[in-house]
Formats: structure tokens, C-alpha cells, sequence
């Protein structure tokens, strides 16, 4: 699905089979307004990066890491817009991490950084939902990040941004608790895919959360937390309680 036009005048126009390359149309479309928006990618893998604002590093009680800190969200923690964030009765603090999340365009290995900007289909908004008792408790992090819904995106990828500055925030019921910009990552965007494109390949459709800046803090059931970045759009989820 594709979204074009602005405000209330936004139309979602089906994508034939994938949105890699030049899509192909169906010729379907419907007012925004009236369609559910779900996750707007699937992801073979979801890598993230930690501490990657000096400002968080610091609030977690740690220095400014000289290399990206990567680590895997698994895809099924991959929840959609309005998606609840399910919290697990096994963790008493789960906290949100509102981020900027790269969408990756195309198979691609060794990336340059002076070439990163090739491999990226786009940009969307995500929350890095964690338990934070259980990733204290393990020493590292698999679980405390892993559960189902822990991984929301959305609303859409946003294919024409510079993201080089750009505003993240995080509100909770209304109440801003994180604000900062993307000029402040420690680790910018083409170094984050070189450093990941050593390790691993990235497919079409992998998503690279960009790290969260500082203002972490707890979600409780009933809550409803919202993400935006500017230029994309915003993100919120409501919280609830295990039944």
C-alpha cells in the first residue's frame, strides 16, 4: 500500500506485490481514513542499536559506546499501528524506547558507508519495547526485548527523507517524556549499515532500529504511548495487561 496526499485528502493505493523497486499499482485505492493500518513491513530480522544517544547511555548508568552495540529483536515482536503492547506478567517494567527505524531496500553485504543510502528503501517510526527487570536480570537482552508486540512500526515507510536531523519524541497519555533529534545519534545512519552490513547480510524488508535518546521510562496497562519522527508521522500503541 502506498499513501499519497496530505491531511484528511490522504489516499491509500494498493501496491500489487511488494513495495522493492518500482511497485506495481492495482488500481485500488481507498481514503486513508478509512483503512486499518497494520505493521508496514515484515522483516526477515530487526537489528537494533544500543546506546546509541550519548544522553541514554548516561541515564542507563554507562559510557558512550566507540562502536554500535547491535542486538535482534525477533520479527514476530513486530506489532502495527493501534496494536496493543502486551505486557508480559513475567516482568513488573516494561519500558518504552521510542526510535527511528531504517527499512532496508535491497540484498546487500559490506556496505560503505558512502554508499548506505543505495540500500535504503525508507524510514518509519518504532518502539523498542523492553523489560527492563529482565534485561537487568539476564545480562543480556533477548528476552527483556523479545516478547510478541515488543517491536511496534509504523505508520508507513517514508521514502523521500533526509533523516539526518531529525526530531524524535515519545509521549505517554499525552505527556512528552522524550524529545531529541537524530543529528545527536553517536553512531549516524550510513556508519550504522556499514557496521551491521560486516556482520550480517540485509535483505529487502529488514528494519534497523537507529538507537532510543534519553527519557526511557515504564508503561503500565492502560496507558497509551506514542511515537513521532519528524517528517514521518506518529506511532502510538495502547498498553495492556496480559489476559
Amino acid at each position: 500500500m502506498s499513501i499519497e496526499g496530505e491531511g484528511d485528502a490522504r489516499i491509500a493505493k494498493e501496491i500489487a506485490e511488494h513495495p522493492f523497486g518500482t511497485p506495481t499499482f492495482t488500481g485500488r485505492s481507498w481514503p486513508l481514513a478509512d483503512v486499518r493500518l497494520l505493521a508496514p513491513i515484515l522483516a526477515s530480522k530487526v537489528i537494533c542499536v544500543g546506546k546509541n544517544y550519548a544522553a541514554h547511555a548516561a541515564e542507563m548508568g554507562g559510557e558512550a559506546p566507540e562502536d554500535p552495540v547491535i542486538f535482534l529483536k525477533p520479527n514476530t515482536s513486530i506489532a502495527g499501528p493501534g496494536a496493543p503492547i502486551v505486557l508480559p506478567p513475567s516482568s513488573n517494567e516494561v519500558h518504552y524506547e521510542g526510535e527511528l527505524a531504517v527499512v532496508i531496500g535491497r540484498p546487500c553485504k559490506d556496505v560503505p558507508a558512502a554508499k548506505a543510502h543505495e540500500v535504503i528503501l525508507g524510514y518509519t517510526v518504532a518502539n523498542d519495547v523492553t523489560a527492563r527487570d529482565q534485561q537487568r536480570h539476564d545480562g543480556q537482552w533477548t528476552r527483556g526485548k523479545g516478547y510478541d508486540t515488543f517491536c511496534p512500526l509504523g505508520p508507513w515507510i517514508e521514502t523521500k527523507l533526509d533523516a539526518s536531523d531529525l526530531e524524535v519524541t515519545t509521549d505517554v497519555d499525552g505527556e512528552v517524556k522524550q524529545r531529541s533529534r537524530t543529528s545527536l545519534l553517536l553512531h549516524d545512519i550510513p556508519k550504522i549499515i556499514e557496521w551491521v552490513s560486516t556482520v550480517m547480510t540485509l535483505l529487502p524488508g529488514d528494519v534497523i532500529l537507529t538507537g532510543t535518546p534519553e527519557g526511557v521510562g515504564p508503561i503500565v496497562d492502560g496507558q497509551t504511548v506514542s511515537v513521532t519522527v519528524e517528517g514521518i508521522g506518529t506511532l502510538t500503541n495502547p498498553v495492556a495487561a496480559k489476559r
